[in-house]
């Protein structure tokens, strides 16, 4: 499969780019972001991979420009995959209504309901297609992957990783929408995307997931602010406490007192998640390369 590039810049010793290519699963153009360190490529071996799901109205710039993520993957040698939120330029009916429900809000589910079930197949793209497309164009390492991502990328993370752990090693979030059955955001996305049943939302309900599956890979990271504005309302960690505790699953959950839900948030702790996430994926598959890039030295 063909990929574009967009751009590409030198960063850290590494590069950032920005691709788009034509997606089967999703019937469009899709566009996605991937940094590649600088002990990749030259004969190296494969680099551990991070896969980074956005939140709501969010598209793959935005990590790649706010999260300040590429210094410290640059020093640990590790790839970061950001794909879009949804699918762009359908032109489906009421898609671009509201915020939270069509156009940068795919929820990272499959929809089974008209018009959106075409299309919207945000979890077998991000599961499915879009590994596939990055182990054929990149020097990664796919049995050494791990996902995170942000309040609706949060709940990605978590439910992706909790149906496929054969796939993700390693899994943390920030802000998650911790159980959507329970909350208006997810409500209005797993009824509009799935329909009125509500047993069929439950593989996509990290708390649902917990009880039925479980954990057995290494402890859930959480990041959460104290001043997110949607924290009580949307957010409500505490689900993902109650459920971690009845499943037995190890759950590091990190309040931090006076953040709220931004990218500067993220910036402040992406650091933390990274080298969790390196500590996790240097166990598994091929041995990872050591660091090597002296930040800040000579080009």
């Amino acid at each position: 499969m063909t990929i574009n590039k967009i751009s590409q810049n030198k960063c850290f010793g590494g590069s950032q780019g920005v691709y788009s290519h034509s997606s089967p699963e999703i019937g469009c153009t899709m566009r996605f972001g991937v940094f590649m360190p600088p002990q990749s490529g030259n004969g190296a071996p494969p680099v551990p991979v991070l896969y980074w799901l956005s939140g709501l109205t969010c598209t793959e710039e935005n990590f790649v420009l706010k999260a300040g993520a590429q210094r410290v993957a640059a020093e640990l040698g590790i790839a970061i995959v950001t794909p879009d939120t949804s699918p762009r330029g359908l032109g489906l009916p009421g898609e671009a209504d509201n915020y939270d429900f069509g156009l940068g809000a795919g929820f990272y589910v499959d929809a089974t309901e008209a018009p959106w079930s075409r299309n919207y197949r945000m979890y077998s793209y991000i599961t499915q297609e879009l590994p596939w497309l990055i182990a054929a164009n990149f020097s990664v390492d796919p049995s050494r992957a791990g996902i995170f991502g942000h309040s609706m990328g949060g709940h990605g993370a978590l439910t992706l990783a909790l149906r496929n752990p054969q796939v993700y090693k390693s899994v943390s979030a920030f802000a998650p929408i911790c159980s959507p059955m329970r909350c208006p955001w997810g409500e209005k996305a797993l009824s509009g995307y799935l329909g009125s049943n509500r047993d069929k939302w439950r593989d996509h309900d990290a708390t649902a997931l917990l009880e039925a599956r479980g954990w057995k890979g290494p402890p859930l990271l959480v990041d959460q602010g104290s001043r997110d504005q949607f924290l009580e309302s949307q957010l409500m960690p505490q689900l993902l406490v109650e459920a971690c505790e009845r499943a037995g699953v190890a759950l590091d959950l990190r309040m931090r007192e006076g953040y709220d839900h931004s990218y500067f948030f993220i910036a402040s702790f992406i650091e933390d998640h990274l080298r969790f996430h390196a500590r996790n994926l240097r166990g598994f598959g091929a041995q990872a390369p050591e660091p090597t890039l002296a930040v800040g030295g000579a080009d």
